[in-house]
């Protein structure tokens, strides 16, 4: 497909515009874990229906993946993500006036389909618009956004919650969308590259070319537990784990998820601006994984054994610890052609958020089944992160199998 590199103060607008969705999208990602105290003096809610709540986000999100390939691909990021952030909108208004449960969930869901588009539409109009030595560097700076989301959803929102309420705090994120929108319409380029694509991929260029691949293949089961089960933990265990297990009020529970994703933030930023330099280096995607995931499996079993006295340092160190994970999905998109790329990229995340469906619900369930047998809550969440841990292991493992001669 031919290059269309943008003029830099062009290529910056268009990536901060693209940051400001993305922003969005991270803040409702994440938001349930500040927010889970207080739903669940609400709503009644059991560990599972936290669970499921904060997963309905990613059910929708990751049913969106296939078909946003196709769509990226066809219409390009301009039309689909405007289009995709009017349902993310309806998502958060009816949240905001949701009465029940059920409610709530819905609401999640369209949320989770709304924003679906918010990174993919980036990676995929930076593989145009964009140089190539640069494009892992704007992944990465993108991932630092999302930490500054993940940042937005914890103490801002637990210092303005005594005086507006959860459900104005979403009315005025509804209002943020629909700045969101005019922004992408007014600033993003049109996607004039389908007659390229037609022209330059071969007609064999399908999904099954994609999943049938040897590399990812091997990052199927990372995909769905490693970082699935990675931003399970992100986005919703780590609150409960502090107020829970490590004993931390609502507040200092915010302030810990504050601080954590404000390390992230800085890590990410610094992780971009280097990682050229390590590639260079001759540090493939390939041994930063094989290399460095053991580190995050030695943190968590560190947080596992101490418990109760593991608070927001420990799960800052896991997750920094889990950073080599971020080179996946660049990886997977430069490991195809440019007429695959759109296809691998939702194909990779549609594991993702898929995985981090199953495994939030997934371990509320085991909370919830250890409590069920009369055990304390404190080995409900040990047991829950160990089954995280086996999960992660038995991928990793698998990985190196099937890249052993990598």
């Amino acid at each position: 497909m031919e290059k269309y590199i943008l003029p830099k103060r062009q290529a910056i607008t268009v990536f901060l515009v693209f940051a400001f969705g993305y922003f969005l999208s991270c803040l409702l990602r994440a938001i349930t874990a500040t927010l889970s105290p207080i739903l669940t003096l609400e709503f009644e809610l059991l560990a599972a229906d936290l669970g499921l709540l904060a997963g309905g986000y990613f059910l929708g999100f990751a049913c969106m993946q296939i078909p946003l390939g196709y769509l990226l691909d066809k219409f390009g990021p301009k039309k689909i993500v405007s289009s995709f952030l009017l349902i993310a909108l309806i998502g958060t208004t009816s949240f905001a006036l949701a009465q029940s449960f059920s409610g709530l969930l819905i609401s999640r869901i369209l949320i989770g389909v709304g924003v679906s588009a918010c990174l993919m539409a980036p990676l995929t109009g930076y593989r145009i618009w964009f140089a190539e030595n640069q494009q892992q560097r704007a992944n990465s700076w993108m991932l630092m956004i999302a930490s500054l989301g993940f940042l937005s959803s914890t103490l801002p929102v637990q210092l303005l919650l005594p005086s507006f309420g959860w459900r104005w705090i979403f009315g005025g994120i509804s209002i943020l969308i629909l700045i969101s929108i005019f922004l992408m319409l007014a600033f993003i380029p049109k996607w004039d590259h389908q007659n390229d694509i037609e022209k330059n991929s071969p007609k064999s260029g399908s999904l099954a070319d994609v999943w049938n691949d040897k590399f990812f293949i091997s990052v199927i089961p990372m995909g769905l537990f490693n970082y699935g089960g990675l931003m399970a933990i992100q986005t919703l265990w780590a609150g409960p784990w502090m107020t829970r297990v490590a004993g931390y009020t609502p507040l200092e529970s915010a302030t810990g998820l504050f601080w954590i994703n404000i390390t992230m933030l800085i890590s990410f930023f610094l992780w971009g601006y280097f990682l050229p330099r390590i590639t260079n280096l001759g540090f493939s995607a390939l041994r930063i994984l094989k290399l460095g995931l053991p580190i995050s499996f030695i943190v968590m079993i560190g947080i596992i054994i101490l418990g109760s006295k593991a608070g927001a340092f420990y799960i800052t160190l896991f997750i920094l610890s889990s950073i080599f994970l971020s080179v996946t999905q660049p990886a997977v998109g430069l490991s195809f052609p440019s007429h695959l790329a759109g296809k691998a990229l939702t194909s990779f995340n549609l594991l993702i958020f898929l995985g981090t469906f199953i495994m939030q619900w997934l371990m509320g369930l085991v909370i919830d089944l250890v409590k069920n047998f009369g055990y304390s809550e404190i080995l409900g969440f040990k047991t829950a992160f160990s089954t995280f841990l086996f999960l992660s292991l038995i991928s990793y493992i698998f990985f190196l199998i099937i890249n052993k001669k990598s």
